[in-house]
Parts: structure tokens; C-alpha cells; sequence
């Protein structure tokens, strides 16, 4: 059985059609890219699974569970976490605040800390900075900030939304290493990225969508390979 499976999904905003009867699966420990242009309904999917947007049809299960019509925050407290794009770290909060906002669902203290202490080993920079405010982190600390309070809630599967945007070539690099050590540590991973060529050499497989369907899929590195892969999504 899929840890997560979308089946059928159609999504509209008021009369405009933005997923077109998408079906797709996550098995457990996979990394999975959707890739896409801007405007092909990556986002709008995410924010469906994670029920922030509700379908008009279709279904979502998380672990033989139907969450199709379950809460945001419930969603959160059953194991599934969302990096939002353009990070969306709270702004006004220090570091070590937001942190313990991605553990809101958790009520051990000892634990919570013991994640906390982790988080800082993946991410040293988060506690070298731990009491200055978020606003004030540069894009890529921010990133790394909003991947770890996600983490923070122990999550079976981490959704990232456009990680590497806006971040220099360095932190691309490094954002990736990140996402492939979670990945390593047991937590299964859906990436929807538009940098195609760095999600597709991380990902096990991946979905391709133009304007919210699914165009084409398979392995990764299959796709990495494909010639009108390369010409629309690589320039290549």
C-alpha cells in the first residue's frame, strides 16, 4: 500500500479548472519530484493534500486513511508536514520560537527537546542564530528555518514547496544535500521543485504536469535522460 495516494483529483478556483483529474502515489521512504512550469498546479496540489484547498473531486489517502476532507491542522498531528513556498517562517519570532512551533502537535517535553537537539546538528547555522529573529535570517537560513520547524513535528513524509527559490547556486547545493539526508533518515519526502534538473538527480521517481495534468512519469533518472525532458525542463 502507497503512504500516500491521489487519486482522480480535481481542484478549481470559482470556475477555472487548475488540476485536471491528477492521480499519483508516494511510497513510504521514496523521494518523489513533481516537476512542472510555473502556473501548472505543483502548488495547488500540495495545498490540496495538505487540506488547504479543498477538491471538487477526487481523493487523497494518507496511510489508508481518506483525508480528503480532514482539517490542516489534523493533517499535521497524523505525521504529515509542509515546507510552504517562499518559506513563510513566523517573521516577528526568533529562531528558537519557531522551532517550537513546528512542535505544537507533540506534548513530551523531553522529546520536543531531544528533536530540537537534532535539528541543530542537521542545521548548526539555526543554532548559532537561535535567538535572533526570523525576519531577519538571510533567504537561504530562512529556508533551513522553515525545513526544520516542519521537521519539528516528526513527520512520516515532509511536502517542500520550491525550496531552492531564490537561494545562490551554493545554497541550492546545500538545500539538496539537506533534503537527501532527510530523505537518508527515514522521512519520505514529495518535492515539487522547479529547478527540474537537481530534483529529478535526487528523486527516486518523478510526475511530470502541464496546466494540472500529469504529461508523463517514471524514474528519475530515466527522465533526467529523456530528450523532451531536457528541451522543456533542462534547458538542455
Amino acid at each position: 500500500m502507497a503512504m500516500l495516494e491521489v487519486k482522480d483529483l480535481e481542484v478549481y478556483y470559482g470556475v477555472i479548472q487548475a488540476i485536471k483529474g491528477v492521480s499519483f502515489q508516494v511510497n513510504k521512504g521514496e523521494v518523489i519530484a513533481l516537476i512542472g512550469a510555473n502556473g501548472a498546479g505543483k502548488t495547488t496540489i500540495l495545498h490540496t493534500i495538505t487540506g488547504l484547498l479543498s477538491p471538487k473531486k477526487g481523493s487523497v489517502m494518507f496511510e489508508g486513511t481518506d483525508i480528503t476532507k480532514v482539517p490542516a491542522h489534523k493533517i499535521v498531528s497524523m505525521g504529515m508536514a509542509h515546507v510552504p513556498e517562499g518559506r513563510r517562517v513566523f517573521a516577528d519570532l526568533s529562531v528558537y520560537e519557531n522551532l517550537k512551533m513546528g512542535a505544537y502537535t507533540r506534548k513530551d517535553k523531553a522529546e520536543i527537546e531531544e528533536s530540537l537537539k537534532q535539528i541543530y546538528e542537521r542545521f548548526p547555522r539555526l543554532e548559532e542564530r537561535k535567538n535572533q529573529m526570523a525576519g531577519t535570517l538571510s533567504g537561504g537560513e530562512q529556508q533551513m528555518l522553515a525545513m526544520g520547524r516542519a521537521l519539528m513535528s516528526r513527520p512520516q513524509i515532509i511536502l517542500m514547496d520550491e525550496p531552492s527559490m531564490g537561494l545562490s547556486p551554493i545554497l541550492v547545493n546545500e538545500i539538496f544535500n539537506i533534503i537527501e539526508s532527510v530523505s537518508k533518515s527515514g522521512t519520505t519526502v514529495l518535492l515539487v521543485e522547479q529547478n527540474a534538473k537537481k530534483a529529478l538527480s535526487i528523486a527516486d521517481r518523478a510526475y511530470v504536469l502541464e496546466t494540472g495534468n500529469i504529461v508523463m512519469e517514471g524514474k528519475a533518472k530515466d527522465l533526467l535522460e529523456d530528450d523532451s525532458i531536457k528541451k522543456a525542463y533542462l534547458g538542455e
